[in-house]
C-alpha cells in the first residue's frame, strides 16, 4: 500500500484492527501529551508540541483507532552536518518523538507513521536524510529502525536524564 502524504489514510493492522494516520491538529494536543507521558520517560511541555506543529505541520503524524488517538510522531527539519555523507552539510529530518500506546503496538502503526513522516520531511521540507536518538537498551525500537533502513551513526554518552546512552541512527531519504 502506498503511503499518502496528505489527508487521512486508513490501514488494516497485522491483527485486522483498522487505524487511521493523519496530520496532527491543535485539538489533538491533550491526547498527544497524554500518550507522551504514558509511554515515554522524556516528556515535553505543551508549547513544544505546538511549536513543531506550527513549524512542520505535514510531518507531525497521529494514529487514530476507533476515534481515539493511539500514537504520534513529531518531527522537524534541521540544517547541519550530515550523518550519511560525512564532511558535508545537509537538510536533516529529525524524529523528535514517537510513541504508541501499548494496546496498539505490534500491528504496524509505528512503521507506517515512520514512513509517512519520512516521506513528508522529504517532500514538503526537502530533507535529504533523517536521524533520531534512541536509548541503547530499546531493542524493539532499534529493530524497527533497522528494518526501515536506519544505521547506527554514533553514540551519545549519558544523553537521557537517567544517564543512559543514546544511539544516533540515520538513513538517507533518497530511495524511500
Amino acid at each position: 500500500m502506498q503511503i499518502l502524504l496528505e489527508g487521512p489514510q486508513e490501514f488494516v493492522g497485522k491483527d485486522g484492527r483498522r487505524y487511521i494516520l493523519r496530520e496532527f491538529r491543535a485539538s489533538d494536543l491533550n491526547a498527544v501529551v497524554s500518550i507522551n507521558r504514558r509511554v515515554l520517560p522524556e516528556n515535553y511541555p505543551e508549547w513544544f508540541f505546538m511549536e513543531h506543529h506550527l513549524s512542520f505541520p505535514k510531518a507531525f503524524i497521529v494514529a487514530e483507532m476507533n476515534g481515539e488517538l493511539v500514537g504520534y510522531m513529531m518531527n522537524r527539519v534541521e540544517y547541519g552536518w550530515s550523518y550519511i555523507n560525512k564532511g558535508r552539510a545537509a537538510r536533516k529530518g529529525h524524529v523528535v518523538s514517537i510513541g504508541v500506546l501499548p494496546q496498539a503496538r505490534r500491528i504496524g502503526i509505528a512503521t507506517n507513521m515512520m514512513l509517512r513522516g519520512m516521506n513528508a520531511m522529504r517532500a514538503f521540507y526537502e530533507a535529504e536524510e533523517v536521524f533520531l536518538e534512541v536509548r541503547v537498551s530499546n531493542t524493539p525500537a532499534i529493530s524497527l529502525y533497522k528494518k526501515l533502513g536506519f544505521e547506527i551513526a554514533g553514540r551519545i554518552p549519558r544523553y537521557y536524564s537517567d544517564g543512559e546512552d543514546a544511539y544516533i541512527m540515520a538513513r538517507s531519504l533518497e530511495n524511500l
